[in-house]
């Protein structure tokens, strides 16, 4: 709804972080958003979609 999708970035190792001759190990890793399926209710019809849950916050928050 809102368009959050998977993002990339990086682990780094801080055990062997330091100057720079020893610098620190850095593998992949990505950032899932926090996605929930929910019933939502648009023009009358009672659909499923997959929310954030800053989103769903956000929704329960309007009064009805």
């Amino acid at each position: 709804m809102c368009g959050k999708h998977t993002v990339f970035g990086r682990n780094i190792r801080h055990k062997s972080s330091g100057r720079w001759e020893r610098k620190a190990h850095k593998t992949p890793r990505t950032f899932e958003p926090n996605v929930h399926r929910h019933w939502v209710m648009i023009d009358g019809k009672r659909q499923r979609l997959k929310l954030c849950t800053r989103c769903l916050k956000a929704m329960l928050k309007v009064p009805r």
